[in-house]
Formats: structure tokens, sequence, C-alpha cells
């Protein structure tokens, strides 16, 4: 299994305007024949102007003959691409191996918070190790929706995404967990294999299967 996390960044006040293109032309035009839509969320609290949508395929040889497919429908690059590019600035691509999920939370209306960390050189697998191990833990505070490497876009990195009703449900939680000391065991074997963090609260749009 292949994820792609997509992060698009648009002129200033249209990130809008593009998850509509998304939801209401896109996903008409393509489905999931393409490629299985897994998310779709606008950040709230961090990168301004962007989408960020992830997807899975079978493989990276699925991807590629899927991408390509895709590119030889006609009403995609008739309909939908001609209302995108006048508003696209930039697209950043991340290809991952899944770890974990992606699991849906068990109740909608969420909000998501992607977190990636770039990790020492050569420390990947053993802090997936000891964060896999601890994770039973964590999750007694908030629920995890995907754990992911990255294969492809930055070295030496780690992705993961979670789930929390509200702002305040996200700030009790991770305060509740930092007081764990199962937790802090964690924190304190993993923590210095980590060299930079990095977070951005998103909200799903209405086409997002994951809500």
């Amino acid at each position: 299994m292949l994820h792609e996390l997509r992060t698009y960044t648009f002129r200033a006040g249209q990130a809008g305007l593009a998850a509509k293109n998304s939801g209401e032309t896109a996903r008409e035009i393509r489905g999931d024949r393409y490629g299985k839509l897994e998310g779709y969320w606008l950040p709230e609290v961090g990168p301004l102007n962007q989408v960020m949508h992830l997807w899975s395929y079978d493989s990276f040889a699925e991807r590629e003959r899927l991408r390509g497919e895709l590119s030889k429908n006609e009403r995609w690059s008739k309909e939908y691409l001609p209302l995108m590019r006048p508003i696209i600035l930039r697209q950043d691509i991340r290809l991952l191996n899944p770890i974990v999920g992606p699991k849906a939370p068990a109740d909608p209306n969420n909000l998501y918070e992607f977190r990636y960390y770039r990790l020492q050189p050569g420390a990947i697998r053993r802090w997936v190790e000891l964060f896999t191990g601890a994770l039973p833990v964590r999750e007694e505070y908030s629920k995890i929706v995907g754990l992911w490497t990255t294969e492809a876009g930055q070295p030496n990195e780690v992705c993961h995404i979670w789930a929390y009703k509200d702002f305040n449900a996200r700030m009790l939680a991770r305060a509740a967990a930092v007081k764990d000391k199962r937790w802090q065991a964690f924190l304190k074997e993993g923590g210095p294999l980590i060299d930079e963090m990095n977070s951005v609260l998103m909200l799903p749009s209405a086409h997002s299967p994951l809500q």
C-alpha cells in the first residue's frame, strides 16, 4: 500500500474555492477510480491558503498507471484543471509508507492535527519502534488517524494525523498525556531522536471521507 499526501498552496483567499472545485467538480469526474481519496482538509492553524489531501494506491506502479489515465480524461483537463490553474501557486507531494491507518474517528466533525517530524539520519526505525510501543498509552487520551514514514518528499521524516472533537479537547488530551509517566518514558527516549517538529491544525472539507 502507498499513500500520497498532496499539499497545494493558492493565491490569497482562494483555498476555499479550491476545496469547492474539488468537491463539486473533481470528485464527480474522478471519484475513486484514479486513486482513493482518504481525506481532504483546509489548514486552520499553520500555513495559510492551502489544502491537503490524502490518497491511497495499492502500489507505486498503480499510482503511476492511474495518474496517467487521469491525465487522459478529457473532462479532467477541460472542466477541472482550468478552474485550478489560475489560482494555484505551488504543489508539494509526499509519498508515504503506512504504518497505522488511516482510521476514521468514531464520530464525525473533528479537528485534525497533522504532525511531521524530521528525525536524525538513521533514527526512523528506532523512533517508530518506540512510538508504536507507546501508542496504546497515548491513545488513552486521543485517537490516532494514521502514522507514516516518508518515502519521497523529505528524508528522515515521520508523519502522523490525530483527531480531536475541538481545540479545547486537543489541549486537554495533550496536557493529560504529558503527565502520564508511561508517555513520559517514551518522550525521554524518543524525543532526542527528533531534530525538528511541525504541526498543522486542519478542518475537513465537506467532501472529505474523513470527517
